[in-house]
């Protein structure tokens, strides 16, 4: 065994040194011009994407001196680099940014975050509506009509609601037979039934624009005057509810009021630079005001103008409508990036921008300093915890893990669940769900059914294998895998969770033959292992418990008449449980059935609850 170790350790560090010595004479022949260089692991896929002004001396820094954090961890998984020449500085962010789009490397920062900031549209339509939407890179025509972003939908909400309440606005999206009770109540003109001069229209859109571009002059002047109104016609109780409205906006107005001469939209960008982590702070600057700040925080990888050029490069290709201006800190290639997003970068110097690209960066720095114990205990958690399973099991590589897990009920509504950890993380678009066609508490047979669907798929499509599959189970269900894998032809590690009598992570079974290993439950690895285990248990289980419920809901519509296949199936497609069903009304119901059938189906659950 021992000399086995041996050989194994030998061929590594042999293969190790060609990598290092092919390395060194490419090296030798990359020409000090601008670019990009792809890095890639010993399996050929690419892991970094960088760009440089001079290709040879980024690339030769890599190589020598030490490095730290994750840095060093890109370092030690290189094993080959492919780069690309181009004419200039401009040339090679594009190209940087069109590969990393392609190939999607681990090492390199993308902004998926999912946020997609509130924006407060005047539509363009012949009667217009204030309506909230977050897709405004689509909507480019309608620009100018568009405003924000807002600090959250709550925000957005509260301007639109003030706005219909001073403005007798059209508040239905599609035209009603009669007026609603917005025109009763004297917030909305009745364009349903009514015909508006269109002059009483511009002049209303042109008050509302000039609210949303940070002048509310007009509307506390429209508010001081039906407050005088209302008092000269004793209606003290409206002339209070005005007053309220009146100090709310220019309290609103005080608070976020920036001292800058104009109302031009503009994005402060600001970052700060710590132990090898990079801070930045975006302020949303709009009508004179602060409207929002986001911040993000990550460890560096390339050098700080690479960063923070690529940053915000990709900032706006998420759904953030584009400012007119630009401000931020003093970087190389500032040009460049200007050029890229056609949009002005300004550097102030002095006077109240400065104060504002200095109070983003000074944002960063407390930002920075307030978090970077919990992103080093969140790295300590995940991708260290990921790097000591990968020592425990004597993994080459471990960037993908996949577990599974079983659920039924008494043989019934059989299911398995696939979750997938990504670089110690949830890959929640990865996750997958198998509806089993055995009909019997069989959990052997169940596991050989989701593993033999999953790794078919895998060879049939080309799909990205794991590095590990866990199965939450003994010694049984990893037999049964293996079994699975070696009829297909694969090779993957295959493990085990083994829980105590309590139902609780105890051990790791894995090797061969089976060994069980015992992990310290004050680890991070335990809280690892307890964290994937607990994720696809209860992925699996709400997948089997959407099921029952879906079968429960069938169950009973087969009982009431009227109902066949067609209308059993638009019903468990928008309403997929019972308990939705019955918070529905019977006009609800007339949505998708006739009104008696409607009828018959809420006689049918309102006899149900009474039967309970």
């Amino acid at each position: 065994m021992a000399f086995l170790e041996r050989s194994q350790r030998a061929r590594k560090n042999k293969k190790e040194i060609g990598d290092e010595n092919m390395i060194k004479e490419k090296l030798s022949l990359v020409p000090n011009k601008p670019g990009c260089y792809l890095m890639k692991n010993e399996d050929g896929v690419i892991i970094y994407v960088g760009k440089a002004k001079k290709l040879k001396n980024r690339l030769s820094s890599y190589f020598r001196g030490t490095h730290t954090g994750k840095t060093a961890r890109l370092v030690s998984e290189i094993r080959d680099f492919e780069y690309v020449v181009v004419g200039s500085e401009k040339e090679s962010l594009v190209l940087e940014l069109n590969l990393i789009k392609k190939y999607d490397p681990k090492y390199n920062i993308l902004l998926r975050d999912d946020k997609r900031y509130p924006y407060i549209e005047l539509t363009n339509e012949d009667v217009p509506r204030l309506v909230i939407v977050r897709n405004v890179n689509r909507r480019k025509k309608n620009q100018t009509r568009i405003f924000g972003p807002y600090p959250n939908v709550t925000a957005a909400r509260n301007t639109v609601n003030l706005l219909n309440r001073i403005y007798p606005l059209r508040k239905c999206r599609t035209y009603q037979k009669k007026p609603c009770l917005y025109y009763h109540i004297g917030q909305c003109l009745g364009y349903c039934t009514n015909q508006v001069p269109k002059e009483q229209l511009k002049e209303l859109e042109e008050e509302i624009l000039k609210f949303l571009r940070g002048d509310a002059s007009s509307v506390l002047k429209k508010i001081e005057t039906d407050m005088l109104e209302a008092s000269q016609s004793l209606n003290f109780e409206r002339a209070k509810e005005l007053k309220e409205l009146r100090d709310y906006i220019q309290i609103t107005l005080q608070k976020q009021k920036v001292e800058i001469n104009d109302i031009t939209s503009r994005d402060v960008f600001g970052y700060y630079v710590d132990k090898g982590y990079l801070s930045m702070q975006v302020f949303f600057i709009r009508g004179g005001k602060i409207l929002e700040r986001h911040s993000a925080i990550f460890p560096l990888v390339d050098e700080v103008e690479n960063e923070v050029s690529r940053y915000i490069a990709t900032f706006y290709e998420k759904d953030i409508l584009p400012p007119k201006e630009i401000m931020m800190p003093e970087i190389p290639g500032i040009s460049e990036l200007e050029s890229y997003l056609e949009i002005p970068i300004h550097v102030p110097i002095r006077g109240v921008k400065k104060k504002l690209v200095d109070m983003a960066c000074k944002n960063a720095e407390i930002a920075l300093n307030e978090k970077f114990e919990l992103i080093k205990r969140d790295e300590d958690r995940t991708i260290g915890a990921n790097e000591e399973l990968k020592e425990v099991l004597h993994l080459k590589k471990l960037d993908r893990i996949e577990l599974f897990d079983n659920s039924n009920l008494f043989g019934s509504y059989n299911v398995s669940g696939m979750v997938v950890f990504k670089n110690g993380k949830p890959s929640k678009n990865d996750y997958r769900k198998f509806k089993i066609s055995v009909d019997k508490n069989d959990d052997y047979g169940t596991m050989r059914e989701a593993i033999y669907r999953r790794y078919f798929r895998v060879l049939k499509d080309g799909l990205e294998r794991p590095d590990l599959i866990i199965v939450d189970g003994g010694v049984g269900q990893i037999h049964v895998a293996r079994e699975v894998l070696e009829s297909l032809g694969m090779q993957i590690p295959v493990v085990g969770l083994k829980k105590d009598n309590h139902h609780a992570t105890s051990k790791l079974l894995a090797f061969d033959p089976l060994i069980e290993i015992d992990i310290d439950k004050r680890s991070n690895l335990f809280y690892y292992l307890e964290r994937m285990q607990d994720e696809v248990h209860n992925f699996t289980i709400h997948y089997h418990q959407q099921l029952r419920s879906k079968g429960a809901l069938e169950s009973i519509l087969d009982h009431v008449e009227g109902i066949g296949e067609k209308r059993k199936k638009q019903l468990l497609k928008k309403y997929h449980s019972t308990s939705k069903l019955k918070t529905l009304s019977v006009s609800e119901l007339e949505e998708i059935l006739p009104h008696q059938v409607a009828q018959n189906l809420y006689d049918f659950l309102k006899e149900m609850d009474e039967e309970k």
